[in-house]
């Protein structure tokens, strides 16, 4: 079985708009995104996913879940299977309770690490404003305020402990795990980061997990960065990828630059689809990430021979990742430019001009390998072969490789078949005497036999090319299996009476009387009939109103007003910071003090994906009830802020109080008042009382 820790982490890494972007096109739509649902077929579009919540939801066919039951439902994967695919993504390998974790797990984190970060944060942006030196030397650079604020930019002050001023205790742990301080060997801390201009770098949820710092004079470093971390790897994260989402998918395409400021400026001259490595080579985590953004990547570097170095590592690393369905480009700037400079000089439509014209890698790659040889003698062209041989090897089994392999073979002349060979591709034993064609007249092949093709570079290939030698194409030429499949859905998702989906008899159509997706014959699910608030239902754990009816509907099935219970659930399960300040229990249903103490024990970063999907393994009749209430009510309580959905809370605290209250008052009243405690408690209760019935009243 696998932890629940680590889907839990795994859910607070993972970013469900990512996850659903690569098969739904997705558009902004308010706080939102928007898409043509991927699970029945709709012309407008209805299908809303929530980078707050990290949930999808259609409010056409009602399918509704988180990045790990999209692709259970999507692609077809078993819940073990889409863990994994999740968990692939970011690098980890899955552990096993009973066995050891694997490599690559991550890292338990302390619950400060990231809002000493945060606090960081806000201490640099602050002392930027206060320090006039570091204004003008982003001024001079060409940056606006505006621009500034959207990416976080601060400033560290000289000075070897300026920090101490800004956290609560300048001898946590968490201080140094963070990269935010150094401790020496005799145990004396300083800042790491001291007179440097400050690029908070975030993940792909807006949470900042490290810094990259730039000195505003002559020093070395030139770029400091955080050190590698249970929150920060440099061979992972991308500054600017979060900012630059929605560009990403507007523009179909991302682009990769070197520096810091390279992504600010072309930002702020129009061009938001732009991202940096962090002074790292890119690397096959970088790659994943980013192919998972768009369908073309776009990698910029400067136009020298340190350049074109980085360019060529960029491409060793992509090779195993390459498809026939993604596009791997490479820009070049003129002499003398960086994206920075280059876009401030010529402005923005020269620059996405260059982005437009880009070189293919295939192209890259062919004429690089060319460059280094002299084709005119045997050892040049044999130079070449076993210059390509290690990279064609490092490639997929795609069709790009077979154009590489002939467009190589064309350029220099060399038989298609013998080079074939030579690389340790699968060749195809001959066909027929040859027609007269081509030079060679060589084609690459599905095992079907594909189409012939024309000749070679000789001359123009007649019909007999197709009869030549070929190379077999172990990769097959029919269509792959490429997740759209139609399956059918046995036993549903809901509550209807064959186990289908909604209400309807045979449930096909979504439930409306009860406003969400798990409706009950009965009544049941979220329908109460204890105590006032209904926390006492037929299942004994649910809540909803105390006429038995769900809390989220009326007698004519429109959706009502959630009930003070609903909202104090929600508002801890959308934000668990809430759930570790003071709680007072009394006179609170006993459910509610057990979910708030549920919550409390969430990891670190936890959100309301991932506690449904504990929920589901623990209770799943509890997690079905809470995703009913969840498509019904939770879209504003998500938004809030968290001063907001503190005073939220107070008041349902405050409304969830007021029948309990009450019962005991009329207890001790039905009693007598006989004895002086009983009227002590008496006064106490009826204060309590009038101060609830005021505020929650007035």
């Amino acid at each position: 079985m696998i932890p629940q820790p680590f889907i839990q982490e795994l859910l607070s890494r993972v970013d469900i708009v990512d996850v659903v972007g690569r098969a739904v096109k997705l558009r902004k739509a308010g706080a939102n995104l928007q898409g043509l649902c991927p699970f029945h077929n709709e012309k407008s579009p209805s299908f809303t996913v929530s980078p707050t919540k990290q949930f999808y939801h259609c409010f056409g066919c009602g399918a509704h879940g988180s990045a790990i039951g999209f692709l259970m439902e999507h692609h077809g994967l078993g819940y073990v299977e889409a863990i994994e695919e999740l968990a692939s993504g970011l690098g980890l390998t899955v552990p096993r309770e009973g066995g050891r974790p694997g490599a690559g797990a991550p890292t338990p984190q302390s619950p400060g690490l990231l809002p000493l970060l945060e606090q960081a944060s806000a201490y640099y942006r602050l002392r930027l404003k206060e320090t006039p030196r570091a204004i003008d030397y982003l001024k001079r650079r060409g940056l606006t305020g505006k621009t500034a604020a959207r990416f976080g930019i601060g400033y560290a002050p000289a000075g070897w402990r300026n920090l101490e001023s800004a956290v609560k205790d300048y001898g946590d742990a968490d201080l140094v795990v963070g990269g935010l301080v150094i401790s020496g060997d005799d145990g004396k801390r300083y800042d790491r980061f001291r007179d440097r201009i400050m690029f908070p770098i975030r993940n792909t949820r807006g949470q900042v997990i490290g810094f990259g710092g730039r000195v505003l004079d002559q020093g070395e470093p030139k770029y400091l960065n955080s050190p590698e971390g249970p929150l920060f790897s440099k061979g992972r994260e991308l500054y600017g990828l979060f900012e630059a989402r929605e560009a990403i998918r507007e523009a179909e395409r991302v682009l990769v630059v070197e520096g810091y400021m390279d992504v600010v400026m072309l930002q702020q001259h129009g061009c938001g689809y732009a991202v940096a490595t962090l002074g790292t080579a890119t690397t096959a985590d970088h790659l994943k990430k980013l192919l998972r953004q768009a369908d073309r990547i776009v990698f910029a570097f400067d136009g020298d021979s340190a350049g074109r170095r980085a360019a060529w590592r960029a491409l060793e690393n992509a090779l195993p990742m390459l498809s026939d369905t993604k596009r791997l480009d490479f820009l070049f700037l003129p002499d003398g430019h960086d994206p920075d400079t280059f876009i401030q000089a010529n402005g923005l439509e020269a620059f996405e001009a260059l982005v437009d014209g880009a070189t293919p890698l295939s192209a890259f790659l062919i004429r690089e390998l060319i460059a280094r040889t002299d084709l005119a003698t045997p050892e040049g062209r044999a130079r070449l072969q076993a210059d390509l041989k290690p990279l064609v090897l490092a490639m997929p089994d795609i069709a790009l490789r077979s154009q590489i392999v002939l467009e190589i073979a064309g350029r220099t002349g060399v038989d298609v078949a013998e080079l074939g060979r030579y690389l340790g591709l699968p060749v195809a034993a001959p066909a027929s005497a040859p027609a007269a064609g081509g030079r060679d007249g060589g084609r690459w092949s599905n095992r079907d036999g594909g189409r012939g093709g024309a000749g070679g570079a000789g001359g123009a290939g007649g019909p007999g090319s197709a009869d030549r030698q070929r190379f077999a194409e172990r990769s097959g030429g029919g269509a792959g299996n490429d997740g759209w499949r139609d399956r059918p859905r046995e036993g549903g998702r809901g509550g209807g009476r064959d186990g289908g989906r909604g209400d309807g008899r045979d449930g096909s159509r979504p439930a409306m009387q009860d406003g969400g997706r798990y409706a009950r014959q009965d009544g049941g699910g979220l329908a109460g009939r204890g105590g006032r608030d209904g926390w006492e239902s037929r299942s004994g754990r649910g809540f909803g109103r105390e006429d038995g009816r769900p809390s989220g509907a009326t007698a004519r099935g429109r959706v009502a007003p959630m009930s003070a219970v609903e909202r104090a659930l929600l508002l801890f399960a959308y934000h668990p910071a809430l759930a570790v300040e003071p709680f007072d229990p009394d006179f609170v249903p006993q459910v509610l003090c057990d979910w708030q103490a549920r919550i409390a024990q969430l990891p670190p970063g936890a959100n309301f994906a991932a506690l449904l999907e504990g929920l589901r393994m623990e209770e799943s009749s509890l997690a079905q009830q809470l995703e009913a209430v969840d498509a019904r009510h939770a879209g504003p309580i998500a938004d809030l802020s968290i001063d907001e959905a503190r005073s939220q809370l107070a008041a349902a605290l405050q409304v969830v109080r007021r029948p309990l209250l009450r019962d005991a008052i009329n207890a001790l009243v039905a009693g007598g008042l006989e004895s002086d405690v009983d009227r002590a408690r008496y006064d106490t209760l009826t204060a309590m009382f009038r101060r609830l019935f005021e505020a929650t009243e007035g």
